[in-house]
């Protein structure tokens, strides 16, 4: 296969930054096909850590292109903050090597007051989503409903105080509803031509740059962000993200037909997290569910919120696996598991006294799903650091034989810390 689909198989936070590193050394695109900067990869390279929301993770590799895709909502103010951050830690950052769709949807700051405001009002009415507050739900609602302002808006100053207009009727009227002052149509251009001139060397035609490389056998590697339990479809709806996580949101989002995507390779933490609200079938409240967010590090990459941890449930991922087409999975912080005395698998779920094997749509059904487990010796011995199947205690690799069986798809990758070659490889998604 000549192009990787990099998804992840649960709610996010399964340990894609280091996997789609890891792959990029292999690749000679990597592209972000979804999402916002409400999500993050955390990279650890020869002991540096380098934290990404927007840019590709082939940013921080000499020599890859990075590319963001049309289906990403992008904020200006983030995408030239964190070019500086990285700059910072001597990446450097330029046109040469970051490409941005000049079709891709701006957020603004009164999207980002929006997506407050209602998680405000949503807090005090006890039907709090979770949201970042970083506006990109409400981006995309003013991409579906055609009156966005996009990357290539702001090289058109004449037709841009019109799109601003338009805009701002529907936002006015929505927050004189909501009892909010309205924005000034100078407001919103002051803020756009504030960024103009960062912003635009970096513009381009994506998709006609991606057909030219695939054409010449280039290698592309496309990342998403949230895992597919937050698919605006085919997630935990409504505690969900406002976009397509799974693996064909890297065509529609980047430009290229499906048939040019390749293997599928999901990311799997070889635990449960979430973070924010929602169901959550596996959740611990107990001391392991506490040991395993302590020695996992669990914290978003973004917002510094604690994620919520809870035994593998297989029933989900088999779910994601179906959704996304997986072809195989990278299993990460399998270490974390080390020296609990036994493991629990969820298999499937009760409901109403009768046993499913996947999680329904139906918001007041997942609420009330129970799991339905199977229960697995543990090890005491470090699978840290570990390189080969050698190097795994016979209990780790029956856990790992006993996900692939349950989930419907072998392991390809297998993670045993944050450090890039600390990885075994099975199978290598970039050969043919």
């Amino acid at each position: 296969m000549t192009n990787v689909v990099v998804v992840g198989s649960q709610w996010g936070d399964e340990g894609k930054g280091k996997i789609v590193d890891w792959l990029s050394e292999r690749a000679d695109i990597v592209v972000r096909f979804q999402g916002g900067h409400n999500a993050g990869h955390t990279l650890v390279i020869d002991g540096v850590s380098y934290k990404l929301s927007l840019l590709p993770s082939g940013v921080v590799r000499p020599g890859k292109l990075a590319v963001i895709g049309n289906g990403v909502v992008i904020d200006p103010h983030a995408l030239i903050a964190e070019i500086d951050k990285l700059g910072k830690q001597g990446v450097t950052i330029t046109p040469e090597n970051l490409r941005v769709a000049d079709n891709a949807t701006l957020i603004l700051s009164l999207h980002r007051e929006l997506d407050g405001i209602r998680e405000d009002a949503a807090s005090n009415s006890g039907t709090k989503i979770g949201t970042t507050r970083r506006g990109i739900g409400p981006a995309y609602e003013d991409k579906v409903g055609r009156r966005a302002i996009r990357v290539m808006d702001l090289a058109d100053l004449e037709t841009l105080p019109a799109k601003v207009d338009r805009l701002l009727t529907h936002h006015n009227a929505l927050r004189r509803g909501l009892g909010e002052p309205e924005i000034s149509h100078d407001a919103i251009m002051l803020e756009l031509s504030s960024v103009a001139d960062k912003v635009l060397p970096f513009m381009d035609t994506v998709w006609v740059l991606l057909d030219k490389a695939r054409r010449k056998g280039a290698r592309i590697l496309f990342e998403g962000a949230q895992g597919t339990l937050l698919d605006i479809d085919h997630g935990t709806y409504p505690f969900v993200t406002s976009s397509n996580t799974v693996a064909g949101q890297a065509a529609a989002g980047s430009g290229m037909g499906p048939g040019s995507l390749g293997y599928i390779l999901g990311i799997t933490k070889a635990y449960t997290t979430r973070v924010g609200e929602g169901p959550f079938p596996t959740e611990l409240h107990d001391e392991i569910g506490q040991f395993l967010g302590e020695r996992g590090h669990e914290f978003g990459t973004v917002t510094g919120r604690k994620r919520r941890c809870g035994w593998f449930d297989a029933a989900l991922v088999r779910q994601s696996v179906a959704a996304n087409g997986i072809t195989g999975i990278a299993l990460t912080k399998l270490d974390v598991l080390d020296g609990l005395d036994e493991l629990k698998i969820c298999v499937g779920y009760t409901l109403d006294g009768q046993q499913i094997d996947h999680l329904p749509a139906s918001q007041a059904q997942q609420a009330s799903a129970k799991p339905v487990y199977i229960t697995l010796e543990g090890w005491k011995e470090s699978t840290v650091g570990a390189r080969s199947w050698a190097d795994l205690p016979a209990q780790a690799i029956k856990y790992v034989r006993q996900v692939e069986e349950l989930i419907g798809a072998p392991v390809a990758l297998l993670s045993t810390s944050p450090e890039r070659d600390d990885t075994i490889l099975v199978t290598d998604p970039f050969e043919d």
